[in-house]
């Protein structure tokens, strides 16, 4: 496996004071530009099984461990339904792949779960829809080349579950990549601040998108996550017992928890809020928790331990849902400094990386502890919303690709090494299509993996429940 150095990282010592200068631009960009020769941009279009590739149901066995065994086989349900959802679940078998495969050691803050599911719609602190990554559970610092590999991969996979050509689907990605390449030359001849500041709103979609049927989905999919907002689920999630106002339960996905295990989690809310800005602390003070529930979210993350809380404010229409989600050691962090932990807590590693690659979050997000489970905490409907991959067509695709690969160098710009990232890529089609090659090569081996999921299901061996 690779031992990558940590150019353009957290460790650069340019960015941790304001009293030594970063190595000019240009400097940096020759640095970038150097790597070619350590790594070239044509060998990141191989993929081949290596031979002591671990089997790929092992693996997502081994993801399993610490997760309630109960909702495991909701979890492999999920995972069955197609490649690409298998896709969605297998963030630590892809991160094993890639730390096989040569890299540059240009190493900003990266999603670690880049795939067209992890964008989406929610609502910024002005309440204005925005479209942004929106899932950052394995947020470390790594590879940009490992976040560019997935969400290209899954491009090419979504497409073939589609039934698009594979024609179409090669051309969905090399508009990714191509996307993401002058994106970041761009951002790089940016000043630092404004490269932060950037923002991607509906308007700014609904421009990028050259396709009529693409615009037609990205209106759709925005007044959809428009309506999802806390007071618009209350008929959805609760229900009135006795007078009082509860959530609504719906085994598996909802459940009801013992008295002691939400007094518990009422306490870990209580210190969640240290966590937050003062000003955000005290709104928060002036909520009452009615009710807390077990509810399954995700593929990735189905077994982990999610709750939703039903907070009510100053009336019974004044309501907040936030939502508690497990946090685990990243599946880059072991690739990147093997077993010993760079972050005490893991829940704050998801919140501070969030705040890193996007550019506005949720002015909620925070973390605590139960027992010796760490957490992160958002709001659970928060304007939250997302492209219909399964309802597009083989240009909306394109399209989407493009706006992901856009944002994603957006964030990986909004860290460290924008310079040394385009003094690599060029200006030059080369990197779009060896990615496009290596997705098609890998998409096969997704392909290969759902497979042997899906027969030891049949087989028997392993128990699902249906998605």
């Amino acid at each position: 496996m690779n031992s990558p150095s940590v150019l353009g990282s957290l460790a650069d010592e340019g960015f941790t004071s304001l009293r030594r200068a970063a190595a000019p631009r240009a400097e940096r960009y020759e640095i970038g530009r150097s790597l070619r020769d350590r790594s070239p941009r044509s060998d990141m279009a191989h993929w081949k099984a290596p031979d002591r590739r671990a089997d790929p149901v092992s693996q997502v066995l081994a993801s399993h461990e610490g997760r309630l065994e109960r909702l495991i086989p909701v979890r492999i349900g999920r995972m069955i339904q197609s490649p690409y959802t298998f896709l969605r679940g297998t963030a630590n078998l892809m991160a094993d792949d890639f730390a096989y495969l040569a890299c540059t050691g240009i190493t900003p803050v990266i999603c670690g779960d880049a795939h067209l599911g992890n964008f989406g719609f929610y609502a910024s602190p002005e309440r204005e829809l925005v479209f942004d990554l929106n899932d950052f559970d394995e947020a470390h610092p790594g590879p940009w080349e490992w976040d560019l590999r997935r969400l290209a991969v899954s491009v090419h996979v979504a497409g073939r579950v589609n039934g698009f050509r594979e024609h179409a689907c090669s051309e969905a990605v090399k508009h990714c990549v191509e996307s993401y390449r002058e994106q970041i030359a761009h951002l790089a001849e940016q000043p630092l601040l404004r490269r932060s500041l950037d923002q991607f709103d509906v308007a700014a979609m609904q421009s990028a998108a050259t396709r009529a049927s693409f615009r037609e989905e990205i209106e759709r999919s925005a007044r959809r996550a428009r309506r999802r907002t806390s007071d618009r689920a209350l008929p959805r999630f609760t229900e009135r017992n006795d007078g009082a106002m509860r959530l609504v339960e719906e085994p598996p996905i909802i459940t009801r928890l013992p008295s002691e295990e939400r007094e518990q989690l009422g306490e870990a809310l209580d210190g969640y809020l240290s966590s937050l800005k003062p000003h955000w602390a005290r709104i928060l003070g002036g909520y009452r928790i009615v009710d807390i529930a077990h509810k399954v979210v995700g593929v990735g993350s189905v077994g982990l331990r999610a709750y939703v809380a039903l907070c009510e404010g100053s009336s019974p229409d004044d309501v907040l849902f936030l939502q508690l989600k497990q946090a685990r050691r990243s599946v880059v962090a072991k690739h990147q400094h093997g077993a010993l932990a760079w972050h005490r807590h893991q829940g704050q590693r998801v919140v501070e990386y969030q705040q890193a690659l996007q550019t506005v979050s949720d002015p909620l997000l925070g973390w605590t502890t139960v027992g010796d489970h760490q957490y992160y905490v958002r709001q659970f409907r928060d304007m939250k919303g997302a492209i219909v991959i399964e309802d597009i067509d083989a240009g909306a695709l394109a399209d989407y690709a493009g706006i992901c690969g856009f944002l994603l160098a957006k964030s990986h710009a909004r860290t460290s090494g924008a310079s040394m990232i385009a003094g690599y890529v060029g200006s030059g089609e080369k990197l779009d299509e060896s990615l496009s090659r290596f997705a098609r090569a890998y998409a096969d081996q997704v392909e290969k993996d759902h497979a042997a999921l899906l027969a030891t299901v049949r087989r028997g061996d392993l128990p699902s429940e249906p998605a």
